[in-house]
C-alpha cells in the first residue's frame, strides 16, 4: 500500500478546480460556525429549532450507541461525534479504504490515457448514434447513452491543461468526432462540443504554435466552419441555453479568425457573414452581449484580411454600418455598457472598410461624409471616431473623391475649427492626417484646393503658427528619445543594432515622430505654394535659432527610411 502521507500530497481527480488543501484538527475546530449571538453551529450548518423539546433540551438526536451512564471524558471543545473521530478524520480514513479496494487515485494524463479516452469517446458515439436510429420514437431509450456521451465531451475540457497531447488528439480522429457532433440532433449536446473547442483553442491555453495548428488544421477538415455556421442558424436565442451556444459559437470563430487564412475562410461562409449582418441589424434595448460580439467579429474578420474586406463591402456592409452609427450622431449609449463596445466595434469595422478604394466610394454614395460632419459638430462619443474614419477614408490614392465631397459640404471649415481648439493627441493626428490628405490629393488650381490653401492663410496665418507650436513639442519629445537610442547604439555592436532598430523606431513614433513627419509634409507644401507661407515659416522658426534646413532633415529621413 502507498505511503499515506504522498497520497494526502495529490488530488484525487484529475480536475481543471484546484483541490482544497487538508487542515489539521486545530483549524477544523477553529472553522465552527458562529452565529451573531455566539452560538456555535455544526459545519453542515444544522438548523435547530427555536423552541427546545418538552424537557427544554434542543439540539439533534443522540447517536443510537449513546450510553449515557459510559465513563467518557468531557468534550468540552466538542470536536467529536459518536465514536470519538472527527468528520475530517472519518473522511480520511474512508480515502485510505478506498485505496485498499483497488482504487488507486488520480491517473496520469498520458498517451496511454488519452488512447483510452479516445476509445471510448468513440464508443459512446457509436452507440448513441445506434440507439437513436434503433428507437427514433422512443427517446426514453436512448437518453441515458446521451448523458454518457454529454459527460464524456465535457471531460475532454481536461485537455487544455495538457496541450502537449492535442497532436496526437488529432491524429487519434478525436477532433472529427467532436466536431461532427456539431450536426447531433439534440442542440444540447452539440452546444457542449462547441464550448469544448472554443476551450481547446483559447489564447490562454499555453500551447506551442504546432501543437495549437494541428488541432486546428483536423477542425477545420472536419469542416467545423460550415457546421458553426448551421449551428447559428438552427439556434434560438430565446431560449437560454441555446442564446449561450451562440456566444460560444463566436468565441470559437473569433479564436480560429486569428489566422489569416481561416479568417479569409470564415469571411467567405455566406451563412455565417448573413447571420452577422443580420445580427447586428436586429434591434434590441438594451444592447446584449451576444450583438456586441457579432460587430466584434465582423470586426476582426475586416482588420485581418483586405478579401474580407471586398466581401463586406459587396455585401452592402458600408451602407449598413452607417446606419446603424447614425442613430449616435448625437446620442451616446450608456458607460461601459455592451452597447458602447457594440458602437465602437462598428466605427472600427467601418473604418477598415473606408481603405479600400470600392469602401470609399460606397461611402461617399451613402453620404457617409455628411454624417461624419454631423458627428464632429454635435457627437460626443462619436466625435473622436468619426474623425478617424475621416481621415481614412481621405487618405490613400483613392481618397481624392472624398477630399472633393468634404469641401462641397463645408468640412474645411468644421476641421479647421478643431484644429485650433485644444484636442486629443489622437484627433490631433488625425486632423493632420486629413490636412496632409487634402494637399496632396486636390487637383492643383482647383478650387477645393485654394480653398484649404486660403483656411492655412486665414487671420494672419494663425494655422501655421500652430502648426510650428505643435511641431517643437512633437521634435522636443523624439529628441529625448533620440538621445536615450544614441547612448544604447553605443553600448551594443552592429548585430545588436540591428535587432534593436525595430524597437528603437518603435520608441520613436510613440514619442510623435509620425505626427512630426506629418507636420513638416503639410508646411513643406504651403512653402512651396505660398510666398507668404514661407515668409511665415521662416519667421517663425528663426524664434528658436532655426530655419527650413530642419523641415528639410525630416523629409529626407522619410525618403530613406521609405526606400
Amino acid at each position: 500500500m502507498s505511503n499515506i502521507d504522498d497520497l494526502f500530497k495529490k488530488p484525487l481527480l484529475p480536475s481543471k478546480r484546484k483541490p482544497e488543501p487538508l487542515r489539521d484538527a486545530n483549524e477544523v475546530y477553529k472553522s465552527a460556525k458562529v452565529d451573531a449571538n455566539g452560538d456555535a453551529r455544526s459545519s453542515r450548518a444544522a438548523a435547530v429549532e427555536d423552541a427546545g423539546d418538552e424537557d427544554g433540551e434542543a439540539g439533534p438526536e443522540l447517536p443510537p450507541d449513546f450510553n449515557p451512564d459510559e465513563d467518557i471524558p468531557d468534550d468540552e471543545e466538542g470536536r467529536f461525534f459518536g465514536g470519538g473521530i472527527s468528520r475530517d478524520t472519518a473522511g480520511a480514513l474512508d480515502f485510505v479504504e478506498k485505496l485498499d479496494h483497488g482504487d488507486a487515485g488520480p491517473e496520469k494524463i498520458d498517451s496511454a490515457w488519452l488512447r483510452r479516452l479516445a476509445l471510448n469517446f468513440e464508443k459512446r458515439i457509436s452507440k448513441n448514434a445506434e440507439l437513436r436510429a434503433k428507437f427514433e420514437n422512443e427517446p426514453q431509450k436512448f437518453m441515458a447513452s446521451e448523458a454518457d456521451l454529454d459527460a464524456d465531451i465535457k471531460s475532454l475540457s481536461i485537455l487544455s491543461e495538457h496541450p502537449d497531447l492535442y497532436e496526437e488528439f488529432s491524429s487519434l480522429g478525436c477532433v472529427g468526432s467532436l466536431v461532427s457532433l456539431l450536426s447531433h440532433e439534440n442542440t444540447d449536446i452539440a452546444i457542449d462540443a462547441i464550448e469544448i473547442l472554443g476551450e481547446l483553442t483559447d489564447e490562454d491555453v499555453e500551447a506551442e504554435q504546432e501543437q495549437w495548428d494541428a488541432l486546428v488544421a483536423a477542425m477545420v477538415d472536419a469542416d467545423v466552419i460550415a457546421l458553426l455556421g448551421q449551428n447559428l442558424a438552427r439556434l434560438d436565442e430565446e431560449n437560454e441555453a441555446d442564446r449561450s451556444g451562440v456566444y460560444h459559437v463566436m468565441s470559437v470563430l473569433e479564436n480560429l479568425a486569428s489566422q489569416l487564412p481561416i479568417a479569409e475562410k470564415i469571411g467567405r461562409d455566406s451563412d455565417i457573414v448573413t447571420w452577422l449582418k443580420n445580427r447586428i441589424l436586429k434591434k434590441e434595448k438594451p444592447v446584449t452581449q451576444n450583438k456586441q460580439y457579432a460587430a466584434e467579429i465582423l470586426a476582426i474578420l475586416v482588420q485581418s484580411s483586405y478579401k474580407n474586406r471586398h466581401q463586406l463591402i459587396q455585401n452592402d456592409m458600408v451602407d449598413i454600418l452607417l446606419q446603424l452609427l447614425s442613430a449616435y450622431r448625437k446620442l451616446d449609449p450608456a458607460k461601459d455598457s455592451d452597447e458602447e463596445e457594440y458602437v465602437e466595434n462598428l466605427f472600427d469595422c467601418l473604418t477598415c472598410l473606408v481603405d479600400e478604394d470600392d469602401g470609399k466610394a460606397k461611402f461617399i454614395d451613402a453620404e457617409g461624409i455628411e454624417l461624419a460632419q454631423i458627428m464632429l459638430r454635435g457627437g460626443k462619443m462619436s466625435k473622436p471616431r468619426a474623425l478617424r474614419v475621416l481621415n481614412h477614408i481621405l487618405g490613400g490614392k483613392g481618397g481624392a473623391p472624398a477630399c472633393e465631397r468634404l469641401i462641397e459640404v463645408a468640412g474645411l471649415r468644421t476641421v479647421f475649427g478643431m484644429f485650433m481648439k485644444k484636442a486629443h493627441n489622437q484627433s490631433i493626428e488625425h486632423l493632420l492626417g486629413i490636412f496632409s490628405s487634402l494637399l496632396r490629393l486636390l487637383p492643383g488650381e482647383s478650387s477645393g484646393r485654394i480653398r484649404t490653401l486660403a483656411k492655412f492663410m486665414e487671420k494672419d496665418y494663425e494655422k501655421i503658427e500652430k502648426l510650428i507650436k505643435l511641431r517643437r513639442e512633437y521634435a522636443s519629445r523624439v529628441s529625448v528619445v533620440d538621445q536615450s537610442i544614441e547612448q544604447e547604439r553605443k553600448s551594443v555592436d552592429a548585430d545588436e543594432q540591428e535587432l534593436m532598430a525595430g524597437e528603437w523606431l518603435s520608441r520613436r513614433l510613440d514619442a510623435g515622430l509620425f505626427c512630426l513627419q506629418i507636420i513638416d509634409v503639410i508646411l513643406a507644401w504651403l512653402i512651396a505654394e505660398d510666398d507668404g507661407a514661407r515668409t511665415k515659416v521662416k519667421t517663425l522658426l528663426s524664434d528658436r535659432d532655426e530655419d527650413l534646413g530642419v523641415i528639410k532633415a525630416t523629409l529626407q529621413g522619410m525618403f530613406l527610411n521609405h526606400y
